[in-house]
């Protein structure tokens, strides 16, 4: 059986959904599938600075090589030599990026011609006038790829516009594994932690606090999820960080839901979390295969979120989740509150979405991505 030689490009700091992913294809890697070719994988990242981050930490924990490169800023040309020596020294048959950052870099430098290089379309954010300048000279990039995995079927016509051809571009959701208990401790500590008394519900999303998340629509539906509960207390919670933390502060109190929305930040262990929480919200403008949808299934809570990118794809309305339209405040508000006034309702979407986790392993996404390695490297 022989052996692939791939080096993975993760661009972030913290475990983002595609970092997550990149780290779970690590541990069967290292787990060995004897069907398949072995994958001698190792993972590069940037930083700027010497700090140690949650996913650097993550990388080591798996025992996989990881290699820095070290950037003083986002367009900082010194990683060209950095990126063309790494693979130089750490013999590479395919390069593996999954940003649009280090697509930019892998076709720029010429890391791609003399090796496979595959690319994996997670979607765009434009945070700053950085990133949009990285997601219009994608379609530059991407061209010149030998495969392009993307994690659901709405991506695929954007990227055959960007001139993909379509015999190049595979769909590919994300991994889930099952749900690692919490103990009742944790729940108990950090309930206390958020003032929650025995009484108070729990609307929970994850995400990162970037405008195409949807979180302000989320907030603007809150009084109403409060108004159809009548009595009953609850408490919204925004696990995640990100550039419209202060927008939604802002809009907290000016609707004045202060103590009535917790914005927890970034959580390395969100499982805590999702043990707390009743409902689960994904109110975004635009998702690939969401990783926290999947998460919150795992994690056996009953899901409302928006029917947009792939989200239809992994759960379909009334069977697996709760779904409305973007920007649908008043239909999040009336999902959020049949949810957690219908236990009966809750309990049949929870048994059908516990069948989707069951589908989505990461011994499946496995197999399938090195089935997409070998076609790269037959091109």
């Amino acid at each position: 059986m022989h052996t692939i030689r791939v080096l993975a490009m993760v661009e972030a700091h913290s475990i983002s959904g595609s970092a997550k992913a990149v780290l779970e294809f690590a541990k069967e890697a290292i787990r060995g599938q004897t069907a398949l070719p072995r994958v001698d994988l190792s993972i590069m990242t940037f930083s700027r600075g010497p700090a140690e981050n949650s996913l650097t930490a993550a990388i080591r924990n798996t025992g996989v090589p990881l290699d820095i490169v070290s950037e003083r800023g986002r367009f900082d040309t010194g990683v060209i030599p950095q990126l063309r020596a790494l693979v130089e020294n750490r013999p590479t048959d395919l390069v593996w990026s999954n940003s649009v950052k280090s697509h930019f870099l892998v076709r720029w430098s010429g890391l791609n011609r003399s090796r496979g290089w595959v690319a994996f379309h997670h979607g765009y954010t434009t945070t700053d006038m950085k990133m949009r300048i990285y997601n219009r000279l994608d379609g530059w990039s991407l061209k010149a790829a030998d495969a392009v995995l993307t994690s659901s079927c709405a991506f695929v016509k954007e990227l055959e516009r960007k001139s993909v051809h379509s015999s190049r571009i595979h769909v590919q959701h994300m991994p889930i594994r099952p749900f690692a208990p919490v103990p009742e401790e944790r729940i108990s500590a950090l309930r206390r932690q958020l003032g929650l008394d025995s009484r108070t519900r729990v609307l929970l999303s994850v995400g990162r606090l970037s405008r195409e998340k949807g979180h302000a629509d989320l907030i603007r539906a809150f009084p109403g999820v409060r108004e159809l509960l009548g009595s009953v207390p609850v408490r919204l919670v925004l696990v995640g960080e990100g550039p419209e933390r202060s927008r939604i502060e802002e809009l907290c109190r000016s609707l004045r839901l202060t103590n009535a929305v917790t914005l927890a930040g970034q959580q390395d262990d969100p499982n805590p979390y999702y043990a707390i929480a009743d409902v689960f919200a994904l109110p975004s403008h635009s998702e690939g295969s969401p990783n926290v949808l999947l998460e919150a299934m795992a994690a056996g809570i009953p899901v409302v979120a928006t029917a947009v990118g792939g989200v239809p794809e992994l759960a379909s309305n009334g069977r697996d989740a709760l779904l409305v339209s973007k920007h649908d405040t008043a239909g999040l508000a009336s999902a959020v509150a049949q949810l957690l006034l219908d236990q009966a309702l809750s309990d049949r979407l929870v048994s059908s979405a516990r069948q989707i986790v069951l589908r989505k392993t990461p011994e499946a996404y496995f197999q399938s991505i090195v089935s997409v390695f070998n076609g790269a490297l037959r091109r």
